[in-house]
């Protein structure tokens, strides 16, 4: 609960979904589990990237959407909130906010597995693996 946006709702949502932090091999993988990518239909040279796949749990894709709204609206600066707030210039609101739900997911599952607190600078952040 030390990420701005995540209150004890979301934490408990998310540690109940997940239940073991071990079952991802990668952190990254957290997002295509929960359906907050977009949806992809290839063929030939034919490339469309769609919606959001929606696959995973409702209730947890749900309050990361929740927690993404309340970091972008009335969270404290930091790192996340620049990206987010830079994506949204390029791309929209609504789709920079389902973008930053899904990376507080990602980050939400890796402070899990290491046992740390959200660092509000990404200097703060990368120097645990430059060290």
């Amino acid at each position: 609960m030390t990420m701005p946006g995540v209150g004890p709702v979301v934490a408990l949502t998310f540690a109940s979904a997940i239940d073991d932090p071990g079952r991802f091999r990668r952190s990254k993988d957290v997002g295509p589990w929960v359906g907050l990518t977009p949806g992809r239909n290839q063929s030939g040279e034919r490339d469309i990237v769609g919606a959001i796949t929606k696959a995973g749990d409702v209730g947890l894709r749900t309050a990361l959407y929740q927690a993404a709204t309340a970091m972008l609206n009335r969270g404290a600066p930091n790192w996340l909130k620049a990206w987010a707030l830079r994506l949204a210039v390029l791309r929209g609101r609504k789709r920079a906010t389902v973008a930053l739900a899904r990376r507080i997911g990602v980050v939400l599952h890796r402070m899990w597995r290491d046992g740390t607190e959200f660092r509000f600078t990404r200097e703060a952040a990368m120097a645990l693996y430059t060290a």
